[in-house]
C-alpha cells in the first residue's frame, strides 16, 4: 500500500470558469483531442460543454487528414460548438501521418481567425505530434519548419505561436542544445514524458525530463507545455501492443505539475481510445472501423477522472504548488481505477498475447480522493473480492493510494469521524484471474460519489 496526501460537479463550470478568466493568457490547460468521424453536432457540443465544465481552456485538435470530408466535417462541428459555448480550439497536426506543412496550411489559414481559435500573446497557437526530424527538403528540420510554416504564413500576415511535440528530434530531452538548434519554435510539448518508459520497470513516473525542458525553454525565452496522463495501453496488432505503466501515474503527474509550474499543461487525452488514456467521451463513429480498439475500450468509461482533474485545474491556475492545496468544490471528490485482469493471466485465447511492458503492471486498486482544507477524521475503506482489505487515513487536499487487489468485485468508501459513509463507488466489472478473450490492460474508472 502507498498513501500520500499533502458531489459537487454542478459547481465545476462556474468555479473553473472564474479561474480561467483570471489567468486567460497564462497557464492554459488543454486536452489532446483526436479528430475522428462524428455522428452529428450533439456530440461536438457535449464534448465542448464537458471540457469547459472541468476548466479546460481548449482542445488541441489532432489532425491526421486535413482534407477528407469526415475530418473537415468534424472540425467544423467542433468549431461551431466551441463558438457557441465560449470555448477554444487549436490545431495539433499529426506529423507521424502528414507529409509536410503545405498539406495543412489551408486548413490552418481557414480557422486561425475563427472566434473560437485559441490565441496566446495575440498569436494563433499551433502544435504538432512529432515532426522534429522532418526537414521537408531543407538543410535542417529547423530550416524546413521556418520555411514551410513560419515564412509561408508570414506572407499571409500570420505569425503563429508554435509549440510542437518534437520528441522525435533525436535527443534525450529538450535541453539547451535543442533550443539552439530549433529557434523556430516558441515552445515545446513532450508527449513521451507523460509515462515511465517500459525499460524503467515498476518505477513511478519521473519529472526529470520536464525539469530540464522547463529550465532550457525559459533560458531561451520559450515556453514548456507539460503532459499529464493516466496510462498508455494499445492492443491493435503485432506492432501496436504495449502497456506503459498507469497505476498512480495520473495523481503523481498532478503533483509534479504543481511543483514545476509549467507554462501550459496538455492532458493526454480527451478521446484517444486506441491508447486508452481518454478522460472524456469516445464516440462510436470514430472507431467504427476498428474492432480491435472497440474490444478493449467499449464499456471502459474513464469520465470518473474528471472529478479529480477539475479541482486540480483550478488549483494550478490559482498558483497552488502542493497537492495539499488541491481541494474539492464540495465535501469531497474522488475516483478509483483498476484493471479487470490480473497481470498473471495467460490470455491464451488472444492471438496478440500480453502487451510488452505488462510485467511492469501491478495488481492494485488505485485511488485519488480530494478533501477540504478543514478535513479531519475521514478514512478510506477499500473492499476487494467482497472483503475489507484496507482502511486508510486521509489529510486535506489530494490523497493518493494503491492497495493490492483480489478477484471479484471492488468498492471504495469514504467514512467520516462519526462512522458515516459520505461517499462511495462500486465496480461494474469484476476482476478475473485469467481470460480466453482479449488480454485487456485498460482501466475501469469508478467515480466516488
Amino acid at each position: 500500500m502507498r498513501l500520500s496526501g499533502s458531489s459537487a460537479l454542478a459547481l465545476l463550470s462556474s468555479l473553473a470558469c472564474l479561474a480561467g478568466q483570471a489567468n486567460a493568457d497564462l497557464k492554459g490547460v488543454f486536452a489532446h483531442y483526436l479528430v475522428g468521424s462524428m455522428g452529428g453536432p450533439d456530440e461536438a457540443v457535449k464534448d465542448v460543454q464537458d471540457a469547459k465544465a472541468i476548466g479546460l481552456d481548449a482542445f488541441a485538435l489532432n489532425v491526421q487528414d486535413a482534407s477528407a470530408s469526415w475530418s473537415t466535417s468534424a472540425i467544423q462541428l467542433l468549431f461551431d460548438a466551441a463558438a457557441a459555448n465560449d470555448f477554444k480550439l487549436f490545431f495539433s497536426f499529426d506529423m507521424a501521418v502528414l507529409d509536410q506543412p503545405s498539406t495543412f496550411l489551408p486548413l490552418f489559414k481557414q480557422y486561425q481567425n475563427n472566434p473560437a481559435y485559441y490565441y496566446h500573446d495575440n498569436r494563433p497557437f499551433v502544435s504538432t505530434f512529432d515532426g522534429g526530424a522532418k526537414s521537408f527538403g531543407a538543410s535542417s528540420p529547423n530550416a524546413g519548419w521556418q520555411s514551410q510554416l513560419k515564412d509561408a504564413l508570414a506572407s499571409s500576415g500570420i505569425n503563429p505561436f508554435f509549440v510542437p511535440d518534437f520528441d522525435d528530434y533525436g535527443g534525450a530531452t529538450y535541453d539547451a542544445a535543442f533550443f539552439s538548434n530549433y529557434p523556430v519554435v516558441d515552445g515545446v510539448l513532450s508527449w513521451e514524458a507523460a509515462w515511465p518508459e517500459v525499460n524503467e520497470g515498476t518505477a513511478n513516473v519521473s519529472s526529470a525530463k520536464d525539469q530540464v525542458a522547463i529550465q532550457a525553454a525559459h533560458a531561451a525565452g520559450k515556453v514548456y507545455m507539460m503532459p499529464l496522463s493516466s496510462l498508455q495501453f494499445k492492443h491493435i496488432d503485432g506492432g501496436q501492443n504495449w502497456y506503459r505503466r498507469g497505476e498512480l501515474n495520473l495523481p503523481e503527474r498532478i503533483a509534479q505539475v504543481l511543483e514545476l509550474q509549467p507554462d501550459f499543461v496538455e492532458i493526454i487525452t480527451w478521446n484517444d481510445s486506441g491508447e486508452s488514456h481518454y478522460i472524456g467521451n469516445c464516440w462510436p463513429e470514430a472507431i467504427a472501423g476498428a474492432p480491435a480498439i472497440q474490444a478493449y475500450s467499449n464499456g471502459f468509461d474513464h469520465t470518473g477522472w474528471q472529478a479529480v482533474l477539475a479541482p486540480f485545474i483550478t488549483a494550478y491556475k490559482n498558483g497552488a504548488t502542493s497537492i495539499s492545496d488541491v481541494t474539492p468544490f464540495g465535501e469531497f471528490a474522488g475516483a478509483f481505477w483498476y484493471r479487470t485482469l490480473l497481470k498473471s493471466a495467460s490470455c491464451s485465447g488472444d492471438g496478440l498475447g500480453k502487451p510488452s511492458g505488462s510485467e511492469n503492471a501491478e495488481d492494485l486498486i488505485n485511488i485519488a480522493v480530494l478533501l477540504p482544507a478543514n478535513t479531519s477524521g475521514v478514512n478510506i475503506n477499500v473492499y476487494s473480492g467482497g472483503n475489507l482489505v484496507s482502511t486508510l487515513p486521509t489529510t486535506a487536499g489530494l490523497n493518493m493510494a494503491a492497495v493490492g487487489i483480489k478477484t471479484g468485485a471492488q468498492k471504495v468508501e469514504l467514512v467520516n469521524s462519526a462512522g458515516q459513509v459520505i461517499g462511495a463507488g462500486s465496480s461494474t466489472m469484476d476482476v478475473a484471474a485469467d481470460t480466453s478473450g482479449v488480454c485487456n490492460f485498460n482501466y475501469q474508472v469508478v467515480h466516488i460519489a
